[in-house]
């Protein structure tokens, strides 16, 4: 295969992957370190080298992980009921399905009808649902923040 078709490849991967970043359908931040890592491969890893592969891989890992720990901490803060995870798990798929609004707010409320449904309390249901969707945007907005911080390293690397 040619170095210029590996190359659109990496872009592509890369591209797709900050796009998953917002997407929940999408493995962003997976995305995002295959195609830096075949953007190292193809240049045989002279510019990318291990050193900064392994901070990028770091990167990937940390934004993972902020990803679920940030929406468990909203809900967390509000005393969510397992009803309410549930349900902003399903607001979040339910959203994907809805476009860019469907997806930014679903979650949302999701996490108010489970809680609403747990405890049949409206005000502690909106509050729920509030701090868990505060949760996940946090998250989503670290993930974003951290998938653009391992492109810049790749492209910093790369011009180095």
């Amino acid at each position: 295969m040619s170095p210029t078709l590996l190359w659109v490849a990496s872009v592509a991967l890369i591209v797709v992957g900050l796009l998953g970043t917002v997407l929940p359908a999408l493995p962003g931040t997976a995305l995002v370190l295959a195609g830096i890592i075949l953007g190292a491969w193809i240049d045989d890893f002279a510019h990318v080298g291990w050193p900064s592969l392994t901070l990028i891989t770091l990167l990937a890992v940390l934004a993972w992980a902020l990803e679920y720990v940030a929406g468990l901490l909203g809900a967390k803060r509000a005393g969510a009921s397992r009803q309410a995870l549930l349900g902003a798990a399903l607001g979040t798929v339910a959203g994907i399905f809805m476009g860019l609004v469907g997806i930014l707010f679903m979650p949302l409320l999701g996490a108010a009808a489970g809680e609403y449904l747990a405890r049949r309390d409206q005000q502690r249901a909106v509050k729920v649902g509030l701090w868990t969707w505060l949760g996940l945007m946090a998250g989503l907005l670290a993930k974003v923040v951290i998938a653009f911080m391992m492109v810049g390293i790749f492209i910093g690397a790369l011009l180095i």
